[in-house]
């Protein structure tokens, strides 16, 4: 029986017999005598070179003629990767240690052996051909086996090979790495955030001092000390007493001024302006918080307290102060006219009438320095003096003094405080009661009380009333009775009110009949 193999261009047919490799034929018609139907093929296509690594395997073992004949070997030592191309383009970087077998294709094919350097680093120019075959697009098999890294002009880096520091990569490097034999870390740092991790600078400053000195800026602060970091003559970091930080260098002119926190506290009129100038750019100043800065407004004045202890008076304006070494704290006063209301306090009587009272006062600082000094909390000695000046001019009065004397409390309560708030700093400039505030009950009671007060008066001014009415009566009757025109006229004078009175009149006999019969005067 025949067996006829027909084999196109571009392909390879691998024939077997009883499953092992027999030959391997062209591009081409092949007959092949197969009495016992044994003998079986498949076709390779050569568009994809390389061949699987259990068939690799095979023929390298067993069929060294036809590799020969058919395939490029390529064998990869320990110490070197192979860049293999087609069409003069790369398609495959191989790795260390490595044996693999393509088929002689249509295709042109070369290899590139690259010695890594100490084992791991490609050279850089073979980093920069991955890092351009890369970018182009293509797929690169093996690729993502090599670290590749190209640093622009703001970068920098480190490495790390098996866990120890090995060098800083400078800006404007490639780099690329095989991780084979090695547990390769790539740090990579913008040299805008120039500051390094402190970790990372004992590091450096350890295993690389030369670089150190190369690529890096140490500053280095006293216990007794703080530093202010300059880039490009513009504050922009703080550093507190014993601090040791390394940064990259950048293209930025970076200096540092060292301060003897020994000799003042306060920070000078320029260093404010520094410390203010960035918040105007909307550019902080990393460790700001170690300056306490104080804004006194006008019409106040700041305590400047250090370690509890008041040292001086502010006045209006800014200053600013360490806080390294020291607690120090500004408290702001306003040195006008204020008011303290005492509200809802529930005092009793001497005749134990239960009254709410809602008291305000006016004052004011006469002695800043004086009031901080002998009390820490003025308002509360203030506040305090108040009720207990309150209780005094209630508690020990009855509610009939009070309602009788309105002025009493005011009076009591201003001179309890004149009295008891001599020589704190703090004056009390007026006191009055806002609100008294009686039980319910209570006001009930006083109603009733007014109400019959009110009545007694209206009944002694009703009576004498009637008295003077009454005089006047009897005075009128007097004149009337030696008087008979007068009592004509009073008569007549009643007569029109009756008139006024009454819708109609008849009169019979005419007006001259009436007149007669009513009023009949006589001569005498």
């Amino acid at each position: 029986m025949l067996n006829i193999i027909n084999v196109k261009k571009g392909e390879l047919a691998v024939v077997t017999k009883r499953g092992e490799i027999n030959t391997i034929v062209t591009a081409g018609r092949h007959i092949f005598w197969n009495p016992f139907v044994n003998i079986t093929h498949y076709l390779v296509d050569l568009a994809d070179t390389k061949i699987e690594p259990a068939i690799a395997e095979k023929l390298l073992n067993f069929y060294p003629q036809l590799v020969e004949k058919y395939c490029h070997y390529v064998n990869v030592a320990d110490n070197e990767i192979v860049l293999r191309y087609e069409e003069q383009m790369l398609v495959e970087i191989i790795q260390p240690s490595t044996k693999a077998l393509y088929w002689k294709s249509y295709k042109e094919q070369a290899i590139k052996k690259v010695t890594l350097e100490q084992g791991y680093r490609l050279s850089d120019e073979v980093a920069m051909e991955i890092i351009q075959a890369k970018n182009t697009g293509r797929l690169i098999e093996g690729i993502d086996h090599i670290k590749l890294h190209y640093f622009i002009d703001e970068q920098i880096g480190t490495l790390f090979v098996d866990n120890q520091f090995v060098q800083i990569i400078p800006p404007k490097s490639v780099i690329g790495l095989c991780e084979f034999k090695h547990k390769l870390v790539l740090g990579k740092f913008k040299l805008q955030d120039n500051r390094i991790d402190d970790l990372l600078a004992a590091t450096i400053e350890q295993n690389a001092p030369q670089q150190m000195a190369q690529f890096c800026i140490q500053m280095q602060v006293g216990a007794n000390q703080t530093g202010l970091r300059f880039e490009d003559d513009l504050l922009v970091e703080i550093l507190p007493p014993g601090t040791k930080r390394l940064y990259w260098q950048n293209n930025c002119k970076q200096h540092m001024q060292l301060i003897e926190l020994t000799d003042d506290f306060q920070l000078s009129e320029q260093m404010v302006q520094q410390l203010l100038q960035p918040k105007l750019r909307k550019k902080e100043v990393t460790g700001d918080s170690s300056v306490l800065i104080a804004q006194v407004p006008a019409y106040h004045v700041g305590v400047l307290k250090v370690n509890g202890k008041v040292e001086q008076l502010l006045n209006a304006g800014i200053t600013a102060y360490w806080r390294f070494n020291r607690e120090i704290s500004v408290e702001i006063v306003d040195t006008r006219l204020q008011t303290v209301e005492i509200s809802g306090q529930e005092i009793l009587t001497r005749d134990k009438v239960n009254l709410r009272i809602n008291l305000v006062a006016s004052w004011c600082y006469t002695d800043v320095l004086k009031a901080f000094a002998r009390i820490a909390q003025p308002m509360e000695l203030l506040y305090r003096q108040l009720q207990f000046a309150l209780r005094e001019a209630i508690g020990t009065r009855s509610l009939d003094e009070l309602l009788e004397n309105k002025n009493l409390i005011d009076e009591v309560v201003n001179a309890h405080m004149q009295m008891h708030m001599t020589g704190y700093g703090i004056e009390t400039v007026s006191v009055g009661v806002k609100d008294i505030i009686l039980p319910g009950d209570m006001k009930t009671i006083l109603a009733q009380v007014v109400e019959a007060e009110k009545s007694a008066q209206a009944n002694v001014i009703r009576r004498r009333e009637e008295t003077s009415a009454t005089r006047s009566l009897l005075n009128t009757a007097r004149v009337m009775e030696n008087n008979p025109v007068a009592l004509r006229l009073k008569e007549m004078e009643t007569l029109e009110r009756i008139a006024e009175r009454i819708d109609k009149i008849s009169v019979v006999g005419g007006l001259d009949q009436l007149l007669h019969g009513l009023i009949n005067i006589q001569a005498q």
